[in-house]
């Protein structure tokens, strides 16, 4: 089978590609791996995807997305990073490739993804639930039950699928989807691309919902699940090899979801602070913290979120200013200032 495997991210976000795209590589040599980039490299940054542990480079602005200076200003820097993954895995049916791969760039395998590729010669839809196992804590109820409820009940951290039949649909309705509606606006019903995602088992057929607890191990399933290392190096969650971790939320909150619900279970503390210090080996000092080329004007004024808002709420302002990053006379800047916006 062959199978292109991709991630979407920004510069601010290389190191931690870095590591998914160097576990990659060490399981699975044979995938043809893709970094989808929605950013441009900073000043004093010299970027040299050769030398990148991923095969290619796909710019945002290469997808063909209509007015794409407009549509990009409309989403902040997490919402463009998640819509950009329906029209990449779209156009990437038609490449040759037999199955399409997404994970996120937080994310780090610990052993072979070879199941997946079975299991898509029987389905051709994966997707991954935040929760197989049912909470009985008040508190582990309260912040992962009720969170996956409000933001969407498979992770799209991992989505999988064949690139013809019920896989290529879903890829087209997934693109459509995501270049109108993946906002984070949980009380229009939207959080990005997981809670259009809860319809999926209901629209298409041939999907598979993975309960095997080695898969996509992360902070919101940790009440759930043990791990447990062996003589010989395997590590397995409750029983299974542990394929894959989201390590989301690196920094202080991951640290305190992590150790509220990992308790005495001592071999996540051991992944996580491998994942720590592989993360700063791949980090690059000449990249600020927190970057985005697209986070101002261009006259340097950071953009807010509200005026983002406001752009994508007025179609008369998207059609009077169609790149609305410039700055200066008759320009959507210059507007907000007068409108005291």
């Amino acid at each position: 089978m062959k199978v292109l495997c991709y991630s979407s991210f920004t510069f601010s976000y290389l190191n931690r590609a870095r590591v998914l795209y160097q576990t990659l590589r060490r399981f699975h040599p044979e995938w043809k791996l893709v970094a989808l980039v929605t950013d441009e490299p900073p000043e004093g940054f010299a970027f040299d995807p050769a030398t990148e542990p991923f095969d290619r480079v796909v710019w945002a602005h290469e997808l063909g997305i209509p007015n794409f200076e407009g549509w990009l200003f409309k989403h902040d820097v997490v919402e463009v990073c998640t819509a950009v993954k329906g029209p990449f895995m779209h156009q990437a049916c038609a490449t040759g490739a037999d199955a399409v791969i997404y994970l996120d760039p937080d994310t780090a395998l610990f052993g072979s993804l070879e199941p997946l590729e079975r299991w898509l010669e029987e389905h051709d839809i994966l997707l991954t639930p935040h929760l197989i196992d049912p909470n009985d804590d008040p508190a582990a109820i309260a912040d992962n039950d009720l969170s996956a409820s409000r933001t969407g009940i498979f992770n799209l951290g991992f989505v999988a699928i064949r690139t013809t039949g019920e896989g290529a649909r879903f890829a087209k309705w997934w693109n459509d989807r995501l270049l109108d509606y993946c906002y984070d606006d949980m009380p229009a019903g939207l959080f990005v691309d997981q809670r259009w995602c809860d319809h999926v088992p209901a629209l298409f057929d041939k999907v598979k919902v993975i309960r095997d607890p080695g898969y996509n191990v992360a902070s919101w399933n940790l009440s759930r699940r043990t791990l447990a290392v062996h003589k010989d190096g395997a590590i397995t969650v409750n029983g299974s090899p542990l394929r894959f971790w989201h390590f989301t939320k690196l920094g202080p909150l991951g640290d305190v979801m992590t150790k509220k619900y990992a308790g005495q279970n001592f071999p996540v503390y051991e992944i996580w602070a491998w994942y720590k210090r592989q993360v700063a080996a791949a980090t690059d000092d000449a990249i600020p913290g927190r970057y985005w080329a697209f986070d101002r004007f261009s006259d340097g004024t950071p953009i807010q979120k509200a005026e983002r808002v406001l752009y994508r709420q007025r179609s008369d302002l998207q059609a009077a200013y169609p790149n609305p990053f410039i700055a200066g006379a008759g320009s959507y800047r210059q507007w907000l200032e007068q409108e005291g916006a």
